[in-house]
């Protein structure tokens, strides 16, 4: 067994009595906890309940109206994130800060670059840089600008800054939500790392597996407000579950709604090559669920930009019954093509913009009259699909204030109000709480039992599995395995994406 680091166990950081509200929205009322040195201290809770706010505040983004922070005993109040990082606490956060043009080296160590005589000495910056990815295990090329990463090797990129700040306290705002289980595993062998060497992290995670296998102590928020803190030993998933709502979740997937044989074709893509795309053939019925699985550089987000007409194809064909052929995301929507993008922040909503507008935003067409939209229309339609979606926002509300599942569902209130043949749903859960995670789910249920062909991509397996009628695997752009009903267990699909063993055409 390891030595106890110097100090484990004692307070590091004390929160008391914080309240912090914008508008008439209280976002955390009367929050008190402690965290210790070299622990793990989670926070759970719905999506709203408070704990990107408190983890916000811990970090210097935002400052509390009331209460106070004791950073080893005495009380701190930080301006910034740049003065909490100078104390010794740090954050990788849920909404990625990164400089696109900037190269991944310099992203890493921004604010804290190594200099001599007043410039940055960039030989010391580039061997601290590879001590640092050696040490973590994340190989990203250093010169590479940050926007040319996909949306997980960015969020490396964020671990790595913090890392680098060398603080004694990390906030982990779901930290793992677009990572592949292979990188997920290597963030918490650096998280146990830290551990041992003293340092103490705060972890933000709608995984509750997650949360009971890495933290020491859990803090339980709903309505802002603590519901109780204790240690993690104490407590299962059925418990947190229970404390995030206030009551049981019932059966984690919707019973599955059996295909009919005679379920007619709404999707036909035949030998298809597109960027990160290499000759993938696949078919969707009405009412059918299709998984599409594969680790992380797959091809499988390329594959459904492709369908939708948001990147040029090479060759192959595409078609929707009844919809022809399009070459645009206008095209496919003619077609009845709904999308569900993988960032709702950065592909998907008008963060600045109202609800209602975010939601009317792929039916402007249908709610308008000689160019102009007829408003009472718009929001007869809106307010329809947001209940139906189980929106929690009024109209006019600015969508990026809502919380994250809120923000999630108004996409699929989108879709609703689109009324697709087909809807493609890529990560449509990824950063939501359980509960937001069966709505989604029951609405994915919904449109097919409407008829609607649906193709899901997800990283999760165990949520393509619960939901799919039928599973496509993909490896290296390409499509390595095909199962049905009887055949998608999870070590067939794990054997498709890594490439093991036989699998099924």
């Amino acid at each position: 067994m390891p030595a106890s680091p110097k100090g484990a166990g004692s307070v590091l950081l004390a929160c008391r009595g914080l309240v912090k509200a914008f508008g008439s929205t209280t976002a955390l009322d009367d929050v008190s906890l402690e965290v210790r040195v070299g622990s793990v201290h989670a926070l759970v809770g719905e999506n709203g309940a408070g704990k990107s706010t408190l983890g916000k505040i811990i970090a210097g983004v935002i400052s509390p109206d009331r209460g106070e922070m004791a950073l080893r005993g005495r009380r701190v109040a930080f301006a910034s994130p740049r003065h909490a990082r100078q104390t010794g606490i740090s954050q990788v956060a849920q909404e990625l800060a990164l400089v696109p043009r900037m190269s991944v080296a310099d992203n890493v160590f921004l604010g804290v670059e190594p200099r001599r005589a007043g410039f940055v000495d960039r030989r010391e910056l580039a061997a601290r840089y590879e001590r640092l990815v050696d040490e973590a295990g994340f190989h990203l090329p250093a010169e590479v600008p940050v926007g040319r990463l996909s949306v997980a090797q960015q969020q490396e990129v964020e671990i790595l800054r913090a890392l680098a700040s060398e603080a004694d306290l990390i906030v982990f705002d779901e930290p793992t939500a677009a990572l592949s289980g292979d990188e997920a595993e290597r963030l918490h062998d650096i998280v146990r790392g830290l551990i041992v060497r003293g340092r103490s992290a705060i972890l933000i995670s709608h995984f509750l597996t997650e949360v009971l296998d890495l933290a020491d102590t859990v803090t339980i928020l709903r309505d802002g407000r603590v519901v109780r803190t204790s240690a993690a030993a104490d407590e299962t998933e059925d418990s947190l579950v229970s404390g995030m709502l206030g009551r049981t979740l019932g059966g984690t997937y919707p019973e599955k709604r059996p295909l009919g044989a005679e379920a007619p074709l709404v999707l036909r893509v035949h030998d298809l090559v597109a960027p990160g795309v290499n000759g993938v053939s696949l078919e969707v019925r009405a009412g059918e669920i299709v998984g599409v699985a594969g680790l992380i550089g797959a091809g499988r987000s390329e594959l459904a930009h492709a369908i939708y007409g948001r990147v040029g194809i090479r060759s192959g064909a595409i078609e929707v019954a009844g919809g022809g052929r399009w070459h645009d995301p206008k095209g496919a929507l003619r077609a009845g093509v709904g999308f569900i993008p993988e960032s709702r922040k950065t592909q998907g909503l008008m963060l600045a913009r109202p609800v209602r507008e975010n939601v009317s935003l792929a039916s402007l067409g249908s709610l308008s009259r000689w160019g102009w939209v007829r408003r009472q229309l718009e929001r007869r339609s809106v307010a329809d699909a947001l209940e139906r979606s189980t929106v929690q926002a009024a109209a006019e509300q600015r969508a990026g204030t809502l919380s994250g599942g809120n923000q999630q569902k108004l996409l699929f209130a989108r879709a609703v109000l689109v009324g697709p043949r087909l809807l493609i749903a890529d990560e449509p859960t990824r950063g939501v709480d359980v509960g937001a995670k069966r709505a989604i789910y029951e609405q994915l249920t919904r449109f097919a039992a409407e008829g609607v062909g649906i193709l899901l991509i997800s990283s999760e397996l165990e949520e393509i599995l619960g939901l799919a009628h039928r599973v496509v695997v993909m490896r290296t752009g390409s499509v390595s395995g095909t199962f049905g009903p009887d055949e998608m267990t999870e070590s067939a699909v794990l054997a498709a994406a890594f490439a093991t063993g036989d699998v099924a055409a």
